[in-house]
Order: C-alpha cells, then structure tokens, then sequence
C-alpha cells in the first residue's frame, strides 16, 4: 500500500477560500478535512471541499485531449489536437476577421490561476469583439455601479462583517453559497458572531432561506423590486435628515443630485410595489442611520433582475449617505497582497469606466468591461452576415445550462464551423466541440486564489503548492491556454511555449515596475528578473505580483514583505490584518472622487420610474434558488454533490398551488416567453405567494434545464446582465 501523507490547500471549489487538510495515498486523495491552522477559515469546511475526494476520482474526468470524428470524439495526442485547432480556426480568422471567432470564460476560470491569469493572455492574442463570460449572468451589474462610482469594476465595497453591529441583506443566501463577492469563510459562523455579540440582521428576499431563518428579521419582497424598496430607504435618510456622510462628504460629488432623483421613491408609493410596508421601510432607514456600525449588502439577486445596476447602486449610496462606506464595521476596500485595479496607478485618481466602445451586431447591446452581454450569444451565431459568430472558444464554462435561452443556444452551437473547449467534460456545451483539451489534476497545481483576495473581509495571502506530481500525458492549463494564444496570434500550433510565457511574465513585472503605487516601483528590471526568473508559469506571475503589491519585499527593498517563497514557507496562510479605511487612495474615477450619481445610472432612473406603474394582476413569476452543495451548472456528476439535501423541485405557496391546481410531489408545467419544462412541485411557505423558485441551472423532472425559462430579450439594459429572477410564468399540473 502506498504511504500516507498530508498536503495543506486552499479548496479551489468556492469563493470562501477555506483551508483544507489532504490525505493522499500515492495519487489517490482518500480523505479531506478542514486545515484547523488555516489563517483564514480556522477549519470550517463545507460539502463541495469535502466532494474533491470524488471529483479527482471521478470517471467521467477527461485525462486525454478529444478530436471529433463524425458524430463520436477519439482520444488524440496534444499535437494532433493543437494542429486541428490551428487548422479549424485559421480559416475563419483570414476569410472572416477576428470577430468571427467567439470566446466564452466559464465560472471556474476564476478558481484557478492559469484561468485568471493566462485567460487574460488568450483574449488580448484573440482580440474579437465577441467575448463573453459568466459574468452577464452573476454580477455584472454590481461591477458596473462600482466601477462608475469608484473608478474600476473590481472596486467593489466588502462589508465588514467581524465588526459591524447591523447588517441588511439582500438577495443573498450565505449559508447555501458561502458568500458572494465577498470572500469570507465559514460567513455563517461570522453571521452568527454578529447576532451574539448584539448586532442584528435584516434580510430581504422572496424566499425564506436558511439565512433568513437565522435572521433577526425576515422580510419577503416582490422579485425585480429591490431598487424600488432601496431608493425608499434612501427617500426616507433625506426626508427624515438621516444623512451623515461624515468624512465622505469632501470626497463624493452627487448627493444633492440622488436626493432629486429619490424625491418620488416615498416608502408609502413604493410599498405598493415592494410588498413591503412603508413603516417597515421607514424604521430600517432609521436603524440603518443610527446604529453604531452598519452595513447594506446586496447579492445575486439583486443582480440578476430587471433593475440590477440600479438596485446594486443604491446598495452603495446608502452606505455613502449613511457614513458607513469606508468605515470600521461598514463597507470597506480590500488591500489585495498581490495587488489590482484599486492598487495600480497614481492613488486617487484614474481614467475610470466607459461602457458601450462597441456594440453587438443583431441588437446593438453595448460591451462592459470589453465584454458583450452572454444573452445575445446565440444570435450573434445564428444570424447571417458580417462580423457572425462562425468559430468559438469555451474555458471552463457550460454556457447551454447557465445562460439564457438555453435551448437556442444550444440549437447555435451545433451550427458552428468549429469549436474548441477547455475542460474537463464532456458536458451540454462541450458535446459540441470538434476538439476539447483537458487540464490537470486540480491537485496538480499550484494555487492562489487571485481573485478573490481582491474581495475578502481580511487582508490574506495563502498559495498552496501542488499535492501531487502532474500526471503522466497530461499538459498544465497555463500552457494549454498559451497554445492557443499562439495560435490566434498566428504563430501556429507548435510555438515556444517558454519564450511565450516568458514575454508574458516580463511585461507583468515591467508593469509592477512601473506602477506609481507600488513599493518597487523604479527598481531595476534586469535585478529584478534575475529574482524571478527560474520560476515559470503562474508561479512566476504571481510570485512577482506579490514582490510588486501593496505588501510586497520589492526586491529587497522591504525585506520583511511578502514573496511567493514567504508564503510556501507558510502554508497555512499570512493574515495581512482586517480592512483598513482607503478613500481617497482607492478612488479611480477623473475627478478623484466618489461619484454617487453617475450619468448612465441617472439616466437609467426614467426606466425605473415607468415600472411603478405596471401590476403583476396575479401572475406568478420565477426566481433561482441556490444549494450549499451546488456549484450552479458545474460538478453536477459528483453524487456528493447531487444528492443529500439538493433537489431540484419547484417550490411554491400554498395558496398558489391550491389555485393552479398543483399537488406536492406531482409533475407541474412552468412556462415562460422562451420555454417550458417540467419539475416537481414542492408547496412551502418558505416562497412568497406569486413566486415560484427553481434551482439555476438544474434539469427538470425530464432533464430540462431551467435556464430554457430565461427569455435572451429580458436583460438589465445598463450592464447588459441577464435577468433570472423575476421571469413572468405559468404554472399548471401535467
């Protein structure tokens, strides 16, 4: 029998970042438990770390790159599959231009650092016009509204949770999802910190969530409707002279403009809208303005609805009108050790956002952040003419199960002239591929969770090297993904992968070198390469972005900073200290200041103000539902993960059942404007009346997908994201 040892990693399944303690019996991972030395998450651990044991021993993995043949894919050698890629796409990239050839980056590119770090080099060599990613269909919006009010699309405010004394949420299920933009392990642990130590939480949602359970209070409020109840928080902080923006004040244009634009948003006209009552909305202003330390959070759900920039804003204008933006216990700014937009540049000023620089070809929907809205997808494949979709791309994403107009989509993909998938599944979208290249073990990687450091409740750094050595045949995904770069680039299938990912680690550190921000900045580069040097991949990129970032040693220059060797001598983690106060340093926008009514957002309030008018006259409407041990539209293979408390059933009232004729257990029909499919019904009062809720991206009692519900038309038309909550249904037994 193999020796048992044990490796200590950071889960790379989830935003939480939770510690883990491996036992490995060769290769094989045997058990996992929660790393209890761990800085950040002290051992917590939940269902999906737990699951690692199934997905490294899964069957259903791919170990060999795939090439179609007719209707079936054979196993193949990387060269082979690099020349059928570079044989497929080449064509299409001389006869029809760069924008013929679409790029998809799914969820899990964010969880591992070839996808966070090499995706970027794929997309620059690419440079179409046609980039898409998950992001239009998660936080989009909340990335938007950030990046106008603060400067960049990661600028996003964290609450303080470890010591804040009132938090009101919204749209968020922590205790199934761990948290959401907002890193912070075993958050249910802190949530319930919070109530023991005094402080109280409001949340806001349309359904009773196990969060919600745990709450001081619970309210249900009408899907698509949170910035209508917010702007009547923000109506009430003016009218009631609530307002103390405090030290804030020297630093934010707009706060008479917002006070304008929430004139009409009374609490008495908008509980009409909300369901919510005018004196329940009136004392959470008040409880929002006097308590000592206070914080509003908004999450998925207030981004995946008809209003979500809008509503995601309003998250933050009350947190700036009511002081508690860049405050102990409020909503602060990460300090990120391997740095980011907020910590790149001269300190608080930049060129801030635009959006709309291009535009998609069928609808004219704008680019945000370079990337196209994923609901208009399929119809960039589908409809003739110059600039259409003839070639694609996926990372690590199952686009016909997260996105809207599933069905569609899927009818688009079969059309193409060629595709290519990085994964490690055959799945809905990648059935679809001529070529698919799988990546390594997770185990055999080195990781660091890049993105997520930009949006933790703590300062932290942890990297974990890998478990176990890469697998015999197997390619590492930062060198997969540069093949492909160089084969966009027309370099062909067989470039120097080193001289590559050596160009692209010296511009990393030339921009490190350069940044006004940075404690290296102006240090010699040829000094500074030969520190880096024999490293390669994402080792070396983010070894010299920890050297380069706010923490960093600089080249010697702060000789007790951070290294990546620093952090593998501490395997555990290095807690960097909480969130400290950042404005006016962390501001990016032209003016240097915080901009609580942006244009486009203002602009975007007439939408708002005609939807006080509409009434639902007892239609339903359907809203997602998220499962702890559900990663959404991915893993679902591993039975961890797909069984126990996970089902995918249509929750729905009592007295909507009783008046749909819909039976608990039964088969039920739920139709939108884009599909229908069949789920079984589960009658709770867990879900308001007039809402029915389904798991996102789950298959129907016939293995539909519910995002075959999600009509490609209904879209937040600031930030393009697509709309999966609020969705107007039928409901009906079969």
């Amino acid at each position: 029998m193999p020796e048992q040892r044990t490796a200590i990693r950071t889960c790379p399944l989830c935003e939480a970042t939770c510690g883990l303690e491996l036992t490995i019996e060769g290769r094989e991972l045997v058990r996992v438990r929660g790393d209890k030395e761990d800085v950040f998450s002290h051992g917590y651990l939940c269902p999906k770390g737990v699951a690692l044991t199934e997905l490294e021993s899964d069957p259903n993995i791919l170990r060999t790159p795939l090439v179609r043949e007719g209707d079936e894919f054979r196993e193949a050698t990387w060269d082979e599959a690099f020349e059928r890629v570079d044989a497929g796409l080449r064509p299409i990239l001389d006869q029809h231009g760069r924008d013929a050839v679409g790029l998809y980056l799914g969820n899990p590119n964010v969880h591992n650092l070839a996808g966070s770090l090499y995706g970027r080099v794929l997309i620059k060599a690419l440079s179409t016009k046609n980039f898409f990613s998950a992001t239009s269909v998660d936080q989009m919006p909340k990335q938007l509204s950030s990046g106008l009010m603060f400067g960049t699309g990661i600028s996003i405010p964290i609450p303080d949770i470890d010591r804040t004394d009132y938090m009101l949420m919204l749209g968020a299920n922590p205790f199934a999802s761990n948290g959401s933009l907002f890193t912070a392990p075993d958050l249910p642990g802190r949530i319930r910190s919070l109530r023991r130590r005094g402080g109280k939480l409001v949340v806001i949602d349309p359904r009773r969530t196990q969060t919600a359970k745990e709450a001081d209070e619970h309210h249900f409020i009408v899907p698509g409707t949170d910035a209508q109840f917010l702007f009547g928080i923000v109506n009430s902080l003016f009218a009631n002279d609530l307002t103390k923006p405090g030290a804030l004040l020297e630093h934010t244009n707009g706060i008479e403009e917002v006070r304008e634009l929430a004139k009409e948003f009374t609490p008495a006209r908008v509980a009409e809208i909300c369901g919510i009552g005018d004196d329940i909305i009136e004392r959470l202003a008040r409880e929002i303005a006097v308590a000592n330390r206070a914080v509003v959070y908004g999450r998925i759900g207030t981004c995946t609805q008809e209003f979500g920039t809008i509503a995601s804003w309003l998250v933050d204008v009350i947190n700036v009108l009511t002081g508690n933006l860049d405050r102990v216990g409020g909503a602060m700014f990460t300090t990120p050790a391997a740095g980011g937009p907020t910590t790149h540049g001269k300190p608080g000023i930049g060129r801030g956002v635009k959006i709309g620089r291009h535009r998609s070809r069928v609808r004219g929907l704008a680019e945000v952040f370079s990337e196209l809205p994923v609901a208009c997808l399929a119809e960039e494949i589908l409809t003739p003419g110059h600039g259409q979709i003839r070639g694609f791309i996926s990372l690590a994403g199952n686009p016909v199960v997260s996105t809207p107009d599933s069905e569609r989509l899927d009818l688009a993909l079969a059309g193409l002239d060629f595709m290519v998938s990085v994964d490690i599944y055959i799945n809905p979208t990648t059935r679809h591929a001529d070529v698919i290249l799988p990546a390594e073990s997770a185990l055999s990687r080195g990781h660091y969770d890049y993105a997520f450091y930009l949006l933790s409740c703590r300062n932290i750094a942890n990297y974990s090297p890998p478990s176990v050595p890469l697998a015999d045949g197997a390619m590492p995904e930062w060198e997969i993904l540069l093949r492909l770069a160089a084969i966009v680039a027309g370099q062909g299938p067989h470039a120097d992968v080193a001289a590559f990912d050596e160009m692209v680690a010296r511009d990393v550190l030339q921009r490190g070198l350069t940044n006004p921000s940075s404690p290296a900045f102006g240090a010699d580069a040829d000094l500074a390469w030969k520190e880096v040097a024999d490293r390669t991949g994402p080792e070396r990129l983010i070894d010299i972005m920890l050297r380069t970032g706010p923490f960093g040693e600089a080249f010697g220059r702060k000789p007790d900073g951070l290294s990546l060797a620093v952090l593998e001598a501490n395997p555990h983690g290095i807690d960097l200290g909480p969130l400290v106060p950042r404005i006016p340093e962390v501001l990016r926008t032209p003016t240097g200041k915080i901009e609580l009514a942006p244009e486009p957002i203002a602009a975007d309030i007439e939408r708002l103000r005609a939807s006080m008018t509409r009434r639902r006259n007892g239609g339903m409407v359907l809203v997602g539902r998220r499962q702890l041990r559900s990663n959404n539209s991915w893993m679902h293979t591993l039975p961890m993960l797909s069984g126990g408390t996970n089902t995918c059933t249509m929750h729905i009232h009592p007295h909507d059942a009783e008046r749909f004729g819909v039976k608990d257990g039964e088969l039920a029909s739920v139709t939108s404007s884009a599909g229908s499919i069949g789920v079984v019904a589960e009658i709770t009062d867990a879900v308001m009346p007039g809402v029915v809720s389904i798991p996102h991206g789950w298959s129907g009692e016939k293995g539909e997908i519910s995002n075959v519900l999600a009509p490609a038309d209904l879209i937040d038309a600031l930030s393009g994201n697509a709309v999966l909550n609020g969705i107007p249904v039928t409901v009906e037994p079969v």
